[in-house]
């Protein structure tokens, strides 16, 4: 008989495997919550602002938040776009992080099969 946790856990094993896979530069912890966070509210059809993404203390201080947006920028994880407001730019996934996404999904897949 099959645990849902081990699905959960053969879903981390794929996972990890992707990470070690040569595609877009490693994440640190706080960069994996932040690429999340966008990544839920694109899902959600919700815009997210730089100054948005700054105010958000429970993420680090707006220094900190604005080294990891400019981060991933460099790592390719994320671009910036223009909104109306020329002052404010909308925070958004690169193809090459939804692609990421994709892989994480098809590993999820995998792994609900295998069990």
């Amino acid at each position: 008989m099959t645990r849902p946790a081990d699905i959960y856990l053969r879903f981390l094993q794929l996972a990890e495997a992707l990470r070690g896979l040569p595609s877009l530069p490693a994440l640190d912890p706080l960069e994996e919550k932040i690429l999340e966070l966008v990544a839920r509210m694109a899902q959600a059809n919700e815009l997210l602002s730089v100054r948005e993404m700054m105010a958000r203390s429970e993420l680090g201080s707006p220094a900190t938040l604005h080294a990891r947006l400019k981060s991933m920028r460099e790592k390719g994880w994320l671009t910036l776009g223009d909104t109306e407001d020329t002052r404010r730019k909308q925070i958004e996934l690169t193809p090459a992080a939804l692609k990421h996404f994709d892989k994480l999904a098809e590993a999820f897949a995998k792994a609900a099969r295998s069990t």
